[in-house]
């Protein structure tokens, strides 16, 4: 994966961008982007596409960034459909304070897979996570699939 800039030592999109960063969240890395797990997930298989690149708008993506980004989103559905079964997805960006991000300066595509009836509401009322699945078994689970959604 390359970068055009060493990123901000402080961000943990650019820590975890580094070889060995990220303590095996990382699913997939690609040539500008790489997929990781939701280290605080919403639902059970929370990923997030990133640029490798620190940058916050999606209008200073170069057109490479940007290709890869929604690929590695389509091949992250597509893995996460074929694993999952969700019944539907929510995929967004949070571009700024404002918008809700919690990560400023370094734009995410978040994925969360949902099912009719999850657990989702717990965060919301109960101020608790329920997983099903520890996030070391997520990662097995879908690297592959990413991988092999990824390069086809």
């Amino acid at each position: 994966m390359t970068s055009a800039s060493k990123g901000d030592p402080a961000c943990v999109f650019c820590a975890a961008a580094a070889p060995d960063g990220a303590d095996g969240l990382i699913v997939y890395r690609g040539a500008t982007c790489f997929v990781i797990l939701n280290l605080y997930p919403y639902n059970n298989g929370h990923v997030m596409v990133v640029p490798a690149r620190h940058i916050g708008r999606l209008a200073d993506l170069t057109a490479a960034e940007l290709d890869e980004l929604m690929r590695l989103t389509r091949a992250v559905e597509m893995a996460l459909d074929e694993r999952y079964h969700p019944h539907g997805f929510n995929m967004g960006l949070n571009l700024g304070k404002s918008a809700g991000a919690g990560v400023l300066d370094h734009l995410h595509m978040h994925i969360v897979p949902r099912w009719n009836g999850d657990t989702n509401f717990m965060t919301v009322v109960g101020e608790t996570r329920v997983l099903p699945e520890a996030l070391s078994e997520t990662a097995r689970q879908l690297a592959p699939l990413v991988a092999r959604f990824a390069d086809a």
